[in-house]
This record gives C-alpha cells, structure tokens and sequence, in this order.
C-alpha cells in the first residue's frame, strides 16, 4: 500500500499538483476557491454579452463614422487637415484616456449606472455638436463630452463581461469585439443617409439621439448575485480600509487629498503590474505604440478616398464592407479561439494578426481606385477581427481578473497618448506632402513593428520561464525518487528521470 501511494505522490509532484505536507485539505480549498471565482457562463451573462455587443457598436465603432464628415468640417470652419483631425483624435483619447475616472465611478455606484452615465454624456455631446459655431468648440463637445461617454459606456461593459464568463470567456470576447465590426458596418449606412438628408449639424443631433440607446444596454448589466464566496457585489465596493489609512483620512488639508490621490492612483492603476509583470509591461509598450497608427488608416480612408474622385457613398460603401468582414468572420474566430489548443497561444495569433493589418495599409499605395481599395479593406478587415478578437483575452490572461480594471485603466491612459497624436501627425503629414498615401505607408510601418516587437518579446519571456522551470522540476524530481525510494526499501537502486 505505502509503495502505491508514493507513486502516486511521484506522479502528481511531477504535474505540480503533489501536496504531501497539505494533502486533501489544500485541493478542497483550491476547488473552493476556483467554485467562488467560476462565473455563470450562460443564464443572464447572454443578455449582457449582447449588451456589451450594442456598447461597443456604438462606441468603438463611431470614430470611424466621423470620417464621412470630414470635408465638411473642413470646409464649414475653414479648417486644415491637421485642424480637422484632432475631432477624432481627441475622441478616441479621451475615450482611452478616462480609464482612472470610469474605475472611480464603477467602485462607487457600479457598472450599471456608469455605463447610463455614459450614455448620456455621449448623446448630448453629439447633440451639443451640432449648434458649434468653431472647430475649437467641436473639440469639447464631440471630442471630449462625448469621448469621455464612450469611455464610461465601453470599459464597465467589457468588465462585467468578464466576471459573468469565465470557461466560455475567449469566446464571450470574441463575440463582443464584433460589436465594433456592427458599428463599423452599421454607423456609415447611417452617417452617409443622415449626411445626404439633413447635412452635417442634423446628422449630429440625429445621431446623439442613436448614442443614448446605450443607457438602455447599460440598464440589463445588472451585477452579479452575492454569494459567501464571493463577498462584496462585482465592483460595487473595494475592500475595507486598513488603519494606516483610516489614519491618513483623519489628516486634513492638503495631505487628506494628496493621500486619497495617491490610494486611488494605486488602486485603479496598475503600476504593480507595469513593475512586476514583465509581460504586462511588453504588451502595454506594444499596444500602445501600435495606436499610434492602427485607427489611422478608419480617419483618412474616406478623405482619401473622395481626394481621387470617388463618390462619397462609395467611399462610405468602404468602411461598411470593413465592418461586414468583421461581422462575419468573427463569431467563428470565437469558436475556434475558445479550443484548448489555443490557450497560451493567444498572444502569438494576435501578434501574427497584426502584422498582417500593419502591412495591408501598403496596398493603398498600389492604386486608388475601388477595387484595390476593396482588397484592402477585406485584407485589412480580415486581420482586425483577430486583432479585436484577442485583445482583451490576452490581457485577461496576463493578469489576474480581480486586477483587470485597473490594468485596462492604466493601459487605456498609455493608449491615449498615441491615440492623441497620431491623427494629427499624419494630418501635418498629409497638408506638408499633398498625398494621402504617405499615411497609409506611416501606418503599415508603425503597426508592422510594433507586431515584431510582441512576438520577439514574448518568445524571449516563454524561453525565460521555460529554463526556469526546468531547473526546479529537476530538483523536485530527485527529492519525489528519494520518497519512492523510503517507501520501497527493498529496492536498491533508482535512476532519476
């Protein structure tokens, strides 16, 4: 029996799963609380998933929408390329660049009530919109108000989504990022159809009215029920003060604010992981170069587009064959991605996806004319499904999911930069040179690099922790052939593995 046993014990040390000194009790406590971390995977999280799926239509999905108004713009305030540019720009920024706030807000009235909130700041900044008088005035109310609604609708979406999946949690990723690849297909039908009708200041206040629908998705995000295990409501509340700060509360003045700056600043963002996690640390330096001219080539399609004499519907007809690429070629992504085979692969078919959509921007420069241009939005859009796809998969599996908020937050402010900048820079780019093409070339060699970047980075840390793990498995194999050896006396010899 006891020779039995110690094989036994040799095999399950040799998984990493051999617990000699906790034995039963430390298997039920990990089976405890692997039960208390489980999400439903089904039941409400399928109305949820479809709500997150309508957010992000109606967030992610509108910038590239704005495109359609471009000349307009231009033309109604006078403005140059680079003066126009900064509209989007400061959208999707700010849209990135709220992460700190929205996970402020999410802690004190939860993700629900965010999620209204930004329905409602997004809807009337696009209504605001319409009754600006400058460019500048445009850039706070359809670059700020509304680009900070956007922020407070998609990042809760994308967190309690994850809390209501886990098994299924690729998936539900998957499925949602169509949501972006719907308001890519969906919002340029409509910009275009509101444009032709109703001209650019009705064409706001009609689609402010479109944005408020995501207060409806935000009312069916209710959280989840609290259970023993789990404690406290999902993000509802943090966890109860210690003394030292229940100390530094009690200080007043200047050092009461600059002690809670610092407690929120450390616990919405996620420095730790910048410092400790060297693979939150790759992806974040990656990510946020690669925003540098990822959503570039959605800004300046059209404009491109109309400079070579095409028709403004068929420019827009454009951005919709992107979007219905994605629609349709995501939900099987989703299916595939979810198989085991892929799991701790995820990050290399997103980094090979967006090498893929780096070097399709090249294709720009071979021609102009419509079917060229269709070649590049089906090869660009394949590529963007699996980049969509994967995002938020590879870093619900770098990090942990109690720090995901605060790890989107901060990755979400490191994006803003870029995503702040690189509009503008090709702006400058495009009103120095005369030519459209030298964006798209800009952006296939931002994207193409940041993609090699990824995949070197993460081969060098997996080959790392492989030579890691091989050199403490081998003293734990000799210590599990000694046990072997003192249950078996009668054997003389042993070899180790």
């Amino acid at each position: 029996m006891g020779r039995k046993s110690g094989h036994i014990s040799c095999k399950a040390w040799e998984a990493n799963d051999c617990e000699f000194e906790e034995g039963g009790q430390g298997r039920q406590s990990r089976s405890t609380e692997a039960a208390a971390d489980t999400g439903p995977d089904g039941g409400w999280g399928w109305v949820v998933l479809v709500a997150t799926i309508m957010v992000l239509a109606l967030t992610l999905g509108f910038p590239s929408c704005v495109g359609i108004f471009y000349t307009d713009l231009q033309n109604e305030f006078h403005a140059t390329n680079s003066e126009t540019s900064w509209v989007p720009s400061i959208m999707t920024s700010v849209l990135h660049a709220g992460g700190p706030f929205c996970s402020v807000l999410v802690e004190k009235v939860g993700c629900r009530a965010t999620v209204m909130l930004g329905g409602v700041l997004s809807g009337v900044g696009m209504a605001a919109s319409s009754f600006t008088r400058s460019i500048s005035e445009l850039y706070i109310t359809a670059g700020v108000i509304t680009g900070l609604g956007f922020c407070f609708s998609f990042q809760p979406a994308v967190t309690i989504l994850g809390h209501y999946f886990v098994r299924r949690r690729p998936f539900a990723n998957a499925m949602s990022s169509s949501g972006t690849a719907l308001g890519i297909c969906t919002l340029p039908f409509l910009g275009n159809y509101l444009h032709t009708e109703y001209g650019w200041r009705g064409s706001f206040l009609v689609l402010g009215a479109v944005l408020l629908n995501c207060c409806v998705c935000g009312a069916v995000m209710r959280p989840l029920p609290s259970t023993k295990h789990r404690g406290q409501p999902l993000m509802k509340r943090g966890p109860p003060p210690s003394d030292q700060e229940n100390e530094r509360t009690r200080k007043g003045g200047c050092g009461r604010v600059w002690s809670f700056v610092l407690a929120s600043l450390r616990k919405h963002m996620a420095f730790d992981q910048l410092s400790n996690n060297p693979r939150y640390c790759v992806f974040a330096i990656g990510i946020t170069w690669m925003m540098l001219g990822f959503v570039v080539p959605l800004v300046f399609l059209v404009p491109y587009a109309t400079a070579h004499n095409m028709e403004q519907s068929q420019a827009a007809f454009l951005l919709s064959i992107l979007g219905i690429v994605n629609i349709i070629v995501r939900p099987p992504f989703a299916i595939v991605f979810n198989m085991p085979w892929f799991k701790g692969r995820h990050i290399y078919v997103f980094a090979w996806a967006l090498l893929v959509n780096g070097l399709s921007n090249s294709i720009c420069c071979i021609g102009s004319s419509f079917p060229v241009l269709v070649t590049y939005v089906v090869i660009y859009g394949l590529s963007m499904s699996v980049v969509g796809s994967l995002m938020f998969t590879v870093l619900m599996d770098i990090v942990e999911m109690s720090r995901f908020p605060s790890a989107l937050g901060l990755l979400a402010v490191m994006e803003s930069v870029t995503l702040l900048i690189g509009p503008p820079l090709t702006g400058v780019l495009v009103d120095n040179t005369g030519e459209y093409s030298y964006v798209f070339i800009a952006c296939s060699t931002i994207v193409a690099s940041s993609a090699l970047f990824l995949m070197a980075s993460f081969f060098f840390l997996d080959k790392k922790e492989r030579a890691a793990s091989q050199q403490e498995t081998r003293p734990k194999r000799i210590i599990c052939c000694q046990l072997v050896e003192m249950h078996n006396p009668k054997k003389k010899t042993f070899k180790p593995f």
